[in-house]
């Protein structure tokens, strides 16, 4: 006889279970769905696989059976922790097995790779290595940022939904992991109903699972979402760069060099992999990289220790002279009732502090008018006012204006280059040569090498003659005196 309570009662019951499955497998799609591997993501010539590649090779190495990290099952009090090994493994095999003989060297290095996620600590958020007893596990290839993994924070929120499930000491939320939730759940609030179904659902699928091979997962998935939402103050590894990304994305489209280069310089990187369609470079252009590289490799360069240090001296030195480190000697009239400034200015009679600075370099002679009044009347007491005189007529002579140049350049060649020239001074061949060629076409600019020839001889020559005189000495002595007879 048909009983239709009974019949009632199965068909609720394959009801419910049709309904579940159904769950589960909404569930487990819409996991699929998002955290998926992105086939759109990283090429496989872009800096970061590039850089993956090489960690998962030397993770492979790592697992490797016979030469491989030990991995083993440790006994605890009342339970097991299995498939770990400890940090000071991981240090050890890297000095052995890689080109490494610095501990810290190798410290780091399995701290970029922990940064990505590729062995985790499994008691503790932040993925770093340490040289000690830590327990470590490998993470699954499946989590591996050469996936191109990008969770959602929909994803995020059933994980940690997931975990408020489930009773378990390892698995309660971090204070950061508690507020994100919260926040979550206000973002999430109108579909927070289907998460909490999700996230249930995961829970009832975990928990078939054996409870060795749950323990594994549940690790390797808090470390997923470790690397994909580390603990604030930690760097977030899987940041794309937007710089590298448009470049990956537009490989025909290339950066004028400032050298003067077709193709930028960066092009050349051992790891560029050039476009399939781009035009090959022609003569010309191979003919202009190789000069590039010729002038590279003769340029001057200097240790970054040497350019810090030279800083730091200039600065010292210059310090007395910043009147927001030092009061100003004589102070500003405008802002103090004294009025030696204005004094000293008209009697034209430099300070101490002056003259002091012109020991710092030809540079500050020259342009000082007293200090270069001073240094012209010194090369005129030994006869060789020459150079200098030259110097000042051709600055003088880039101010003048352009109607006025070429009767100018005129007169300075007759005066110091021309043949029987009353004031001849004395340059290098190559420097004559340009400067004869100029002057056919007067300019600004017609003396520019002879100058610069000529500014070498006198501040290798001149001007140290000039600070080791008993003129100089006598300037800044007398100066000395009439300061401390002040007080």
């Amino acid at each position: 006889m048909y009983d239709k309570g009974a019949a009632r009662g199965v068909y609720i019951h394959w009801s419910s279970c049709f309904a579940e499955f159904w769950l589960v497998l909404e569930c487990t799609m819409a996991k699929n769905n998002s955290l998926h591997p992105n086939s759109n993501g990283e090429t496989d010539d872009s800096p970061n696989m590039l850089v993956y590649r090489k960690m998962e090779d030397v993770i492979a190495r790592m697992q490797d059976e016979k030469n491989g990290i030990p991995i083993r099952t440790v006994k605890s009090f009342l339970s097991k922790i299995p498939s770990v090994f400890s940090g000071s493994d991981i240090v050890q095999w890297l000095l052995k097995n890689l080109c490494i003989e610095d501990q810290v060297e190798a410290l780091h290095l399995g701290t970029l790779m922990a940064a990505h996620g590729y062995f985790f600590p499994i008691s503790d958020h932040v993925l770093t290595l340490k040289d000690d007893g830590t327990f470590y596990r490998f993470q699954t290839p499946y989590f591996w940022p050469s996936n191109c993994w990008e969770p959602e924070n929909t994803d995020y929120a059933v994980y940690l939904c997931k975990r408020t499930m489930q009773n378990k000491a390892r698995l309660e939320l971090a204070d950061y992991e508690a507020e994100s939730l919260a926040r979550l759940q206000r973002a999430f609030a109108r579909k927070w109903e289907f998460i909490f179904m999700q996230a249930e659902a995961q829970a009832k699928v975990d928990k078939k699972r054996d409870k060795i091979e749950r323990k594994i997962l549940d690790s390797q998935e808090r470390a997923f979402w470790d690397v994909h939402r580390p603990v604030p103050g930690c760097v977030n590894t899987t940041e794309v760069d937007i710089k590298k990304s448009s470049r990956m994305k537009n490989p025909q489209k290339t950066r004028k060099s400032v050298y003067g280069l077709q193709n930028d310089i960066r092009s050349h990187s051992p790891t560029h992999t050039p476009a399939p369609e781009a035009k090959q470079p022609t003569e010309e252009e191979l003919q202009e990289q190789i000069k590039f590289w010729q002038a590279q490799l003769d340029r001057h360069r200097l240790k970054m220790s040497k350019v810090a240090e030279s800083l730091l001296s200039y600065t010292e030195q210059y310090s007395d002279y910043d009147p927001f480190l030092c009061t100003p000697d004589p102070s500003n009239p405008w802002i103090s009732d004294d009025t030696t400034f204005w004094e000293m200015e008209a009697s034209k009679e430099p300070g101490q502090t002056r003259v002091r600075r012109w020991g710092f370099g030809i540079n500050e002679v020259l342009k000082d008018p007293v200090g270069r009044e001073q240094f012209l009347k010194f090369l005129e007491s030994e006869f060789s006012s020459e150079n200098l005189r030259f110097w000042l007529a051709v600055q003088e002579l880039k101010k003048r204006p352009i109607r006025e140049v070429p009767t100018r350049v005129q007169e300075i060649w007759e005066e110091f280059l021309a043949s029987g020239a009353p004031s001849a001074i004395n340059v290098d061949s190559k420097s004559y040569d340009k400067t004869t060629q100029n002057i056919k076409d007067p300019g600004r600019y017609a003396f520019q090498d002879a100058q610069e020839h000529i500014y070498k001889l006198m501040k290798s020559d001149s001007y140290s003659r000039f600070i080791r005189s008993s003129a100089y000495q006598e300037l800044l002595q007398a100066k000395k005196k009439k300061s401390k007879n002040l007080f």
